[in-house]
């Protein structure tokens, strides 16, 4: 039987597409054939399923690709493989950021995409300067810059971050007298000062411009989703970043349950590898169910689970026991895992109902195949 929301739909797209009679009948029939296939029995443990569908052919089949860097079209590394599925199921926050942002139809050309390229690239001190010193006879820290167009933002921020001490600005240079108090560590100051952020998107560090079939693209190394979607110029339905909590961060938990399912579904996909959209759905679904992102691991998802004995199973199981027993916690068993390990069956398959049987009835039945036999 087909749902009543997938009916709906079912007739509003027959209705826009003028579809009826025969025809309908035959898609019709063909929806119910897939309908069919997408079908599970009641009772089916459809997490363990979900589970060993993921996991043998991520790690068995997968393992033969770290990274892909050798690409000239390809800025930085680019994590694949079991790898990638790792940084992912357990929802890292460290790795190997990279953004590709794409452009509006007025701006997608060479000459746009490198001066997007050009605002985005994230600029210090130590980029905008030719060469710097230190003046041990006045105690001030000497910055000769590249290009004099920096030396009044070069020196608003040293001034905003360096509070007390003495900036002055020359010609090409700009000299930095910290407070007597500091002046014994005038090295520290001068790499502080040279890490400070003059221009670009901060936590992006290089930038490359790529033609992709008919879009000029930006690849980058590091990744700011939220500063690159306030440019004018970025086409934001199709900018993409491969860090989880930014996309929570900006667009929220269904958009990071989606990222999940599309980059698990490209890294296998990538190693020639067919899993069923389903089970990854699911593994997105139990990652974000709680409206936050939750790792598969010991601090996520297993570790979080409502059983003690299911917790003590996975890892950590001195600690799951003893927390369970100062706090009095019990055990309802009403999961799979408790419930195997005690030995008792497990409410899965026809674990999940009670059979009785009515002996009137069996008796009956009985003396019929009696008189029958007679």
């Amino acid at each position: 039987m087909i749902p009543e929301n997938v009916m709906k739909k079912f007739d509003e797209y027959c209705i826009k597409k003028g579809i009826t009679g025969k025809e309908r009948e035959q898609k019709l029939k063909k929806l119910e054939e897939v309908m069919d296939r997408y079908l599970y029995e009641p009772g089916e443990a459809i997490g363990i399923i979900a589970a060993q569908s993921l996991s043998e052919p991520a790690t068995q089949m997968t393992m033969r690709s770290y990274t892909l860097a050798s690409q000239s079209d390809r800025l930085s590394k680019v994590t694949q493989g079991l790898p990638r599925l790792i940084e992912i199921f357990d929802a890292r926050k460290t790795f190997e950021k990279n953004m590709t942002i794409y452009l509006k139809p007025n701006y997608n050309t060479k000459e746009k995409a490198k001066e997007v390229a050009s605002k985005v690239k994230e600029l210090k001190i130590a980029d905008v300067i030719t060469s710097d010193s230190i003046d041990l006879i006045d105690m001030k820290i000497e910055l000769e810059l590249d290009d004099v167009v920096h030396k009044d933002e070069v020196k608003r921020v040293i001034e905003k971050y360096m509070k007390g001490s003495e900036v002055t600005a020359r010609d090409n240079k700009v000299y930095v007298k910290p407070k007597e108090d500091d002046q014994k560590d005038l090295r520290k100051i001068r790499n502080k000062i040279l890490s400070f952020h003059v221009a670009g998107i901060k936590g992006i560090t290089n930038v490359l411009v790529v033609k992709e079939g008919e879009d000029w693209i930006v690849q980058t190394v590091g990744s700011n989703l939220e500063k690159v979607f306030k440019m004018e110029e970025v086409d934001i339905s199709r900018t993409v970043t491969n860090d989880l909590y930014q996309v929570y961060e900006v667009l929220g938990v269904e958009a990071a349950r989606n990222m999940i399912f599309m980059e698990t579904k490209d890294t296998l996909e990538e190693q020639g590898l067919d899993v069923d959209d389903r089970y990854l759905h699911l593994l997105a679904d139990t990652m974000t169910f709680d409206g936050t992102i939750k790792s598969i691991g010991r601090y996520g998802v297993s570790g979080k689970k409502y059983s003690v004995l299911a917790r003590a199973n996975f890892e950590e199981t001195k600690k799951h026991l003893v927390n369970a027993s100062f706090y009095g916690q019990a055990d309802e068993m009403t999961g799979v895992i408790e419930n195997v390990m005690v030995g008792q069956v497990a409410p899965i398959g026809t674990g999940v109902v009670n059979l009785s049987i009515d002996m009137q009835k069996m008796r009956e039945s009985i003396k019929k195949g009696k008189d029958a036999e007679k």
